[in-house]
């Protein structure tokens, strides 16, 4: 019996999770420990704060969307992963070379790939913690006398809470580190050797596999679909079923998934990951041999969760005029020619039909902006399939809070730091669905013309909106309020460039350009409100000899709010409560096209209730992946013959994804499993030029390298390294290719 006990008392003495951890295996010093478990599972209030604690290694940095820092499960003391070729940082200038502590990393040390073993692991120890925590949970909650009043439905939804949450910690280490140690549900036989306790990784697909399995037992035990205001932070049936198709969609991607399919990576792209990645007994981690029915396996799970008839895109109803006083976007036109990038014109009926079937009921800008920005109540959102909750907290590294104020102008007291490249803004789409002009330009292949290498050789649109354009009301979209022709607000418009204007709604909800507007309607000082802010050198927010300003002269206003002010420096007293997006349903809507455009074949799944589903890359199944996307963001659907070439759809997939997705910690880990990083992250940052004043506002506009931002990818950077404490406690364990096994 002592020795059952020990078994469990193991998993909680040892805090990585790996059985090699723990030097002293003596079953007595546990046993007094195991009756205070046991009192544990005899009160409902201490299970109910031990499932709590499960929960608790989560919190810290916002895994999904984080600024720097991390304290939490994807964390350690610096985990940028919410940038890529996307987005950038620029208030960490100093490099390793000048300190080894990495709270001062820079935008330059994470994209070289300048960090050591020793940075970004707590999330190794906090998963494998919460991993313990949960699996205790699990062993317990049907292993005592209950004297409490709790229905066997309600315990049994826990089992499902503690499932789940044990099953998205091994998650996160398989996105971050790759492939895990999965460790036993029974815990360890402390009679083994202490070498006998190390766990080897498991695969990448027994990973997957492993999660997912856990996912669908979780889906089985969970109450409900969607929870209240006070519970909104636990998981549903939906939750479990969303991550588990994520981890499939990811299985399926050719990281994991054989690597180089058909020639479609370049000759620079090589499969020496997977190569490279074995055990120590020479298991490869990563498949060699590509498997097309695991696409097929992510599609049906993706519509498991699409069939509930739970979620839904969130939008917001078109008024005439907003109630903060926000302009509408222009309403695309009703036919579009695509332009010569697709070489095919394309007609539907979006702009004159109603919600879901097209936006002719809703506001695309508002849509979007909104999902983010605090004003959608999570609990009402139908879009939102899991959340940890409001991530405003009062740390300069960690949540959303933090994003904005660092994205938000030093002249108002934000950090004027985050911003995006030239190559984020070109990706937007214009209002009519084509490129915009001089797309890429200045470091795409000239003259290619599709939407493999997209983008066009003409130039770029040249100029400010003149007095007579902005009277005749043409740029509404760049206007405070579309009532208004003041003069001031005529002066702010002609200080827009004709670059951005004419662009998606979604441009309008994210892109701080040069020229953009800050709300700030909450400001106890209403001289701040509707503030125009410039990125010229010597102004307040441009160019100077400090670490506050844009790099590229673009700054980043997702998860902005217009009534978010900064009262004083560092404080985030003004900056409206906002709810961590982890998984929306979007994103299980692109991943279902995404997966059914990989199929040449018909296959037959199961559903996550044991019935058949036929599989296959059917064209109105995919559109409906696609469409409602599109029509959210006020965009017409792509060309037939984008559709119809499977090579072509992809890349319109992933720009989409690129778009969509800004800012939510999605595109770096897209680039690792598309292996598209190699290529897209090792591409030159362009920007605006920084270093030319007011006075020179066309020259400002001019789009140059940023050399002082760096793009640099090797194959190291696939994945995190494991730290050289965890590969001594370990001697099974291997590390990832390209970093070192001990100091």
């Amino acid at each position: 019996m002592k020795k059952n006990i020990a078994k469990y008392m193991l998993l909680l003495a040892c805090g990585t999770g790996l059985m090699a951890a723990c030097a002293d295996l003596d079953s007595d010093k546990y046993f007094g420990d195991r009756k205070t478990l046991e009192s544990v599972f005899t009160d409902r209030q201490q299970v109910d704060q031990w499932l709590a604690h499960a929960y608790s290694f989560l919190d810290g940095c916002n895994f999904e969307v984080c600024s720097k820092g991390a304290t939490g499960a994807d964390g350690g003391s610096w985990n940028p992963f919410n940038f890529a070729d996307d987005m950038y940082y620029g208030d960490r200038d100093n490099t390793f070379g000048d300190s080894k502590d990495a709270d001062y990393a820079s935008y330059n040390s994470f994209r070289e790939g300048n960090y050591d073993e020793s940075v970004g692991q707590n999330a190794w120890v906090r998963c494998y913690q919460g991993i313990n925590q949960a699996t205790l949970f699990l062993q317990n909650i049907d292993s005592h006398d209950w004297n409490y009043d709790l229905s066997l439905e309600d315990r049994i939804d826990r089992k499902g809470q503690a499932r789940f949450v044990r099953a998205y910690y091994y998650w996160l280490l398989l996105r971050k580190f790759g492939p895990v140690p999965i460790m036993p549900d029974e815990g360890a036989d402390y009679t083994l050797e202490y070498d006998d306790l190390a766990t080897p990784r498991s695969t990448y697909e027994e990973c997957a596999e492993w999660i997912a399995s856990e996912m669908l037992k979780a889906a089985g035990e969970l109450k409900f679909y969607t929870r209240d205001e006070s519970n909104v932070m636990r998981p549903t049936i939906g939750a479990a079923l969303a991550v588990r198709a994520i981890v499939y969609t990811y299985a399926a991607s050719p990281l994991a998934n054989g690597q180089l399919k058909n020639g479609e990576h370049p000759a620079s792209v090589s499969d020496n990951i997977a190569k490279e990645l074995k055990n120590f007994d020479g298991t490869n981690l990563l498949s060699l041999e590509y498997d097309e029915s695991k696409w097929a396996r992510a599609a049906a799970a993706c519509k498991d969760v699409m069939d509930l008839g739970v979620y839904d895109l969130y939008t917001e109803s078109y008024n005439d005029v907003a109630a903060d006083g926000t302009p509408h976007t222009v309403t695309p036109p009703d036919t579009v020619m695509y332009g010569p990038n697709s070489g095919a014109a394309f007609e539907d009926n979006f702009a004159n039909q109603n919600w879901p079937k097209g936006w002719k009921n809703i506001d695309p800008y508002l849509s979007y902006r909104n999902l983010f920005n605090g004003i959608a109540a999570p609990s009402g959102n139908p879009e939102l399939i899991f959340t940890r909750g409001n991530m405003n907290k009062n740390d300069h590294d960690n949540g959303i809070g933090s994003l904005v104020l660092h994205s938000m102008p030093v002249s108002v007291n934000g950090w004027n730091t985050h911003g995006l490249t030239q190559k984020m803004v070109d990706t937007y789409y214009m209002k009519d669905g084509t490129d915009v002009d001089g797309m890429y330009k200045e470091w795409r292949t000239p003259g290619a013309t599709t939407s493999l290498n997209p983008g066009n050789d003409n130039p770029r649109p040249a100029g400010f909106i003149t007095r007579a354009e902005a009277q005749s009301g043409n740029y509404p979209e760049v206007l405070v309020n579309p009532t208004a022709r003041n003069s001031v607000q005529m002066q702010q418009l002609l200080q827009v460039a004709h670059q951005y204007v004419g662009r998606e709604p979604r441009f309008y909800a994210s892109v701080a350009y040069n020229g953009t507007l800050w709300e700030m309607l909450k400001h106890p000082t209403s001289s701040l409100w509707n503030s125009q802010i410039t990125y010229y050198r010597g102004g307040t927010d441009g160019y100077k000899n400090s670490f506050s300003y844009l790099r590229t002269g673009i700054g980043m206003k997702k998860y902005y709010n217009p009534n978010d002010y900064i009262p004083a420096q560092n404080s985030y007293d003004g900056i409206c409560e906002k709810f961590e997006p982890a998984i929306r349903y979007a994103d299980i809507l692109l991943q279902y096209a995404e997966a059914l455009n990989e199929l040449t074949q018909t296959y037959t799944m199961k559903t996550w209730k044991g019935e058949d589903v036929t599989i296959s890359r059917n064209l109105d199944e995919m559109k409906k992946g696609i469409q409602p996307v599109r029509i959210r963001a006020g965009l017409h659907d792509y060309p037939a013959a984008d559709y119809a070439d499977a090579n072509k759809l992809r890349a319109r997939i992933k720009r989409e994804r690129m778009i969509e997705f800004l800012a939510e910690g999605k595109r770096y880990f897209d680039l690792r499993r598309w292996m598209d990083a190699p290529v897209e992250e090792n591409k030159r940052v362009y920007g605006l030029n920084v270093f030319q004043t007011s006075s020179n506002k066309d020259d400002f506009m001019q789009v140059i390298p940023v050399y002082n931002l760096s793009a640099t990818f090797t194959d190291k950077m696939y994945f995190w390294p494991i730290s050289f404490t965890d590969l001594k406690r370990n001697k099974n364990l291997v590390q990832n290719p390209g970093w070192k096994y001990n100091d």
